[in-house]
């Protein structure tokens, strides 16, 4: 596909000065920035809630890219999109009703989307799809950054892309987890036009030309 966007994932940023790592990672390209918030319940990890976000949306215009792995979203999503999420995507399983949600989001002027784990199927988007911008496939289980890619990931992308495109929808569709230089091409073979680069571009020797490697650019 065209139009790949990067999102690099600040949960591989520099922690002492995530600010920085946030304008160096819009210097180098990115076109999102991806904020991973983890209550400990829903994972088995804790990051930061909605005062970090507020701070990072200090330190960049593009937009930030809000992944919520925490226990009913519905309770925080509005200071979430308060703080400066742009897009902000969710669980279906930690959230009682999804489709009230995302309706909500999108009230907001801000994009809305659900999130796949790999032991789920595809199919729950289903149901949601008039609803949705963005649907996050999970190339690992959430919790820990620096996971290698469960290749199961890749059959679930296009199936998701062949049903959107069947039925007329238009939708982004964001991997997150596992993204390295040498398996990008494959996920965006498969359908997938957002890209998740977490330690890949972090702790590359040259995070601009590796967000273009990821892209397909160079």
């Amino acid at each position: 596909m065209n139009n790949i966007k990067i999102s690099p994932s600040i949960l591989s940023g520099r922690f002492e000065a995530l600010g920085e790592s946030v304008k160096d990672a819009t210097k180098w390209g990115a076109d999102y920035i991806h904020c991973d918030v983890m209550d400990g319940r829903f994972v088995p990890n804790i990051t930061f809630g909605m005062p970090m976000v507020k701070a990072l949306r200090k330190c960049t215009h593009i937009p930030l890219d809000v992944h919520l792995m925490i226990v009913e979203p519905e309770k925080y999503v509005p200071e979430f999109i308060d703080a400066g999420a742009d897009i902000v995507t969710f669980h279906p399983d930690a959230c009682h009703d999804s489709g009230k949600l995302l309706d909500y989001i999108r009230s907001r002027g801000v994009k809305a989307g659900i999130v796949i784990n790999p032991d789920v199927p595809v199919s729950v988007a289903y149901p949601y799809m008039e609803k949705l911008d963005m649907v996050v496939i999970m190339g690992v289980f959430p919790g820990f950054g620096g996971q290698k890619f469960i290749e199961s990931a890749l059959p679930k992308m296009k199936e998701l892309r062949e049903y959107a495109e069947k039925n007329g929808y238009s939708i982004d569709i964001e991997v997150d987890g596992g993204v390295t230089e040498e398996n990008a091409s494959l996920m965006i073979l498969s359908g997938v036009n957002v890209l998740v680069g977490g330690s890949s571009v972090f702790r590359s020797n040259d995070p601009a030309a590796t967000v273009k490697k990821l892209r397909g650019e160079i």
